[in-house]
């Protein structure tokens, strides 16, 4: 979920989705999220902090999947937020609910 001030989460719709997820060399997390839902909210700012601390090593996108539904479509997202990690274009990861960024530290520790 994008927020006020979050520069460094891509917002991400239908037509660009692949270009932002299917970049060779890329890691990728896709925060799938609706403005009404209140536990997207509680992530947002999760994300963000997750964005600037890894900025170097992962890209964070959202899509708000009112306005944008096929990506959740193709990738069989059911309830938000869930987050997928894609690397290189491939899927390896979905979480799916809040976390707290102790545990998607813990996710990503890879990327350290």
């Amino acid at each position: 979920m994008l927020t006020e001030g979050s520069t460094d989460i891509v917002a991400v719709t239908t037509e660009s989705f692949d270009a932002v997820v299917q970049r060779p060399d890329s890691v990728v997390l896709v925060d799938f999220w609706a403005e009404w839902c209140a536990t997207c909210k509680m992530l947002a700012p999760v994300l963000n902090e997750l964005a600037q601390e890894f900025g170097d090593r992962l890209t964070v996108a959202a899509v708000d999947v009112d306005r944008d539904p096929e990506p959740a479509q193709r990738y069989d997202v059911v309830t938000v937020p869930t987050l997928l990690l894609f690397h290189n274009g491939e899927m390896t990861k979905r979480i799916v609910g809040a976390q707290s960024k102790a545990a998607l530290i813990r996710e990503l520790s890879h990327l350290r």
